[in-house]
């Protein structure tokens, strides 16, 4: 693995050799002036820095939130926060220049706040606390959305963090509908903005709904009227008429988008392009010719980052999750599936027009 400093050298360099692995002049950017903001989710296992990187290199996020990193009973170190979250080094930006929020996922007040604390200092745009995660094995811990059956220890941890972190470092939380049921869902929202959260993403589903549609679009809007603080819309947004329809049941102007943008790298731009256009426009506003150098940055990238055995299965996830919105993507998916070798990987991205040989050779 590079060192996290030379990933962003090595990013820098491959965008200042565009026309190559990937050329910005083949992407559309839409001017945006209305004041609802985009933000790319966290996803665990799926949204690291890589794939961060290229698709705000795409355009139309205004923000990224990191994957969780894990606070238990010690204080991590600086490497810690830099493993998840590398873009420390440049500015807490992404090399395209969108600023990223770190996220935390704990369960003791005074272990979040002094992690916070550290957190803070290396300058990532905002804290956020993670009270939404599904996986059995944090909620075992007591973590995630399993903190949704306490709004009282919810609100000890938002403002022991709060306190903990300068006054102008935001602190914003994501969390469920509730863990079993949602009906404290709106009682979970209060605590959190009582602690002085100033902004809650809010993922339409709870715990045990895991990701089964649908998602709970109007739940979010009896948050958003029982909170004075900024609510983000958040689940089940695979299209432009899917955020037309979650902003209409849910009141919410703003959206966080996870899945949907991994299926469709342009979706946020296409969002916002029908804002201004007032169309709904149901295909994909980034033609395949244009995602095939992103996939080939993104390949690069983690050839740099990952070890020869992830590699393969690296790409082939994320074009799993193109399959929904690509048919290109379901036969590059069927013909890389049984290939493991990075080396016969990288072939056939030749062959496809997303390598070019010389990038190959840095």
């Amino acid at each position: 693995m590079v060192h996290y400093l030379q990933f962003f050298l090595n990013t820098s360099l491959l965008r200042q050799r565009d026309n190559a692995a990937y050329s910005s002049s083949t992407i559309y950017f839409f001017p945006f002036c209305m004041s609802a903001r985009i933000y790319l989710a966290p996803m665990e296992g799926l949204l690291d820095c890589v794939l961060r990187d290229i698709l705000t290199r795409v355009g139309g996020v205004d923000r990224c939130v990191t994957e969780f990193i894990r606070v238990t009973h010690t204080l991590l170190s600086e490497r810690s926060f830099l493993r998840t979250m590398p873009e420390l080094l440049n500015g807490g930006r992404t090399p395209a220049g969108v600023p990223v929020r770190a996220q935390l996922l704990g369960s003791d007040p005074v272990s979040m706040a002094e992690n916070a604390a550290r957190l803070a200092a290396l300058g990532p745009h905002g804290i956020d606390l993670n009270f939404g995660c599904p996986a059995k094995l944090v909620n075992r811990h007591g973590g995630g959305a399993a903190l949704l059956q306490n709004p009282e220890q919810l609100n000890r941890i938002v403002s022991a963090v709060r306190r903990a972190v300068p006054a102008d470092m935001p602190v914003s939380a994501k969390m469920r509908l509730g863990f079993n049921d949602d009906l404290r869902a709106v009682e979970c929202a209060q605590a959190i903005a009582d602690g002085g959260a100033e902004e809650l993403v809010v993922h339409a589903r709870t715990k045990a709904d895991a990701y089964r549609p649908p998602a709970y679009w109007e739940r979010i809007n009896d948050i958003r009227l029982g909170v004075g603080i900024p609510v983000v819309a958040n689940g089940e947004i695979w299209t432009v008429d899917d955020a037309r329809r979650c902003r209409q049941a849910s009141g919410c102007e703003h959206l966080m988008l996870g899945r949907g943008m991994v299926s469709d790298p342009g979706l946020a731009l296409a969002i916002r392009q029908s804002q201004r256009q007032g169309d709904a426009n149901t295909d994909p506003v980034l033609p395949w010719s244009d995602v095939l150098p992103l996939m080939g940055a993104f390949w690069l990238l983690v050839v740099a980052r990952l070890e020869k055995r992830q590699q393969a299965g690296r790409l082939k996830q994320w074009l799993n999750f193109m399959r929904r919105r690509y048919p290109q993507a379901q036969a590059a998916y069927d013909a890389l599936r049984t290939l493991h070798d990075p080396e016969l990987v990288a072939q056939w991205l030749q062959q496809q027009g997303a390598l070019r040989q010389d990038l190959l050779q840095s």
